[in-house]
């Protein structure tokens, strides 16, 4: 398994248009990604839907990339 960073890193368009989906009410602010900065970004998305880093996590991992 990937770390956040390596997942996301130039797929990042994919990420955010995939957690917008499944979380409608995200803005591009609760979005905005950073290199190196990847804890912010999960603790924003964290407070936003309410579901734990790991949960978050996991929905990334199971991101099929391969599908874009």
């Amino acid at each position: 398994m990937s770390t956040f960073s390596e997942k996301v890193r130039g797929n990042w368009n994919v990420v955010k248009g995939t957690l917008k989906q499944k979380w409608a009410d995200l803005t591009d602010d609760d979005l905005l990604y950073e290199e190196g900065k990847e804890d912010e970004l999960l603790g924003r998305l964290e407070r936003k839907t309410g579901e734990t880093k790991e949960n978050i996590n996991s929905f990334i991992d199971d991101i099929k990339f391969d599908e874009y």
